[in-house]
């Protein structure tokens, strides 16, 4: 399992899957915004949250596609399936990938991009927890919709077709987190919400995905 993950790190630093490509289309949205809104610190400081969020969930969603198209084609998506290694753990291992190379990143700089975005100081907690609660979520949801659409061709924007609804939650509780801790209210209720979603997600999930799996490699 540990040389499962190495291996998808490797070729997600090595063949572009993600790391660079979400860090930089985020970054690129928090710097757009100011210009087609307006540098006004006010307004940018309303927004902020749900434009981090949404920019959050549009860069996990630009490398899903990856997730299992490597393997697929060069046959190691076959040989997975009929290890001693339950498929169910392949797909773990993959959604645990996919958050460590975009994920993670964009935890890790989403308050530098809230300082570009005029974001409230008592939100800046509330958005690091709301999206190291969340992004899990979204790896593995996404890791589903890849699973859905693997061996298609061209199955990217079907692939987002069938996503984006199911990041919906994610992404209004997340949100909303953020929303809350900037105005000074409680964020008991989004935040169980939010934590609720990934822990369903992970728990059922994997399983999903790896039935999916074995039909369509079938």
């Amino acid at each position: 399992m540990i040389a499962l993950l190495t291996r998808d790190l490797r070729l997600a630093l090595r063949a572009g899957g993600g790391f660079g490509l979400g860090l930089a289309f985020f970054l690129i949205l928090a710097v757009l915004v100011p210009l087609g809104v307006g540098p006004e610190p006010a307004t940018l400081g309303v927004i902020a949250p749900g434009i981090l969020w949404v920019g959050a969930l549009l860069a996990c969603l630009l490398s899903l596609d990856r997730i299992f198209a490597l393997d697929f084609e060069d046959g190691s998506l076959d040989l997975l399936a009929t290890a001693p290694t339950p498929l169910e753990a392949v797909v773990v291992i993959k959604a645990l990938a996919h958050w460590l190379t975009t994920g993670l990143p964009l935890v890790l700089i989403s308050p530098v991009l809230g300082l570009l975005l005029f974001l409230p100081g008592d939100a800046y907690l509330w958005l690091v927890v709301s999206l190291i609660l969340g992004t899990p979520a979204l790896s593995v949801i996404g890791t589903f919709g890849a699973a859905l659409t693997v061996g298609l061709k061209r199955g990217g924007l079907l692939m987002s077709l069938l996503v984006l609804p199911m990041y919906i939650p994610t992404l209004v509780f997340g949100a909303d987190v953020v929303s809350r801790g900037a105005q000074g209210l409680t964020v008991a209720t989004p935040l169980a919400l939010l934590a609720g979603i990934t822990a369903g997600a992970v728990a059922l999930l994997p399983f999903a995905s790896a039935l999916v799996l074995r039909i369509n490699l079938r």
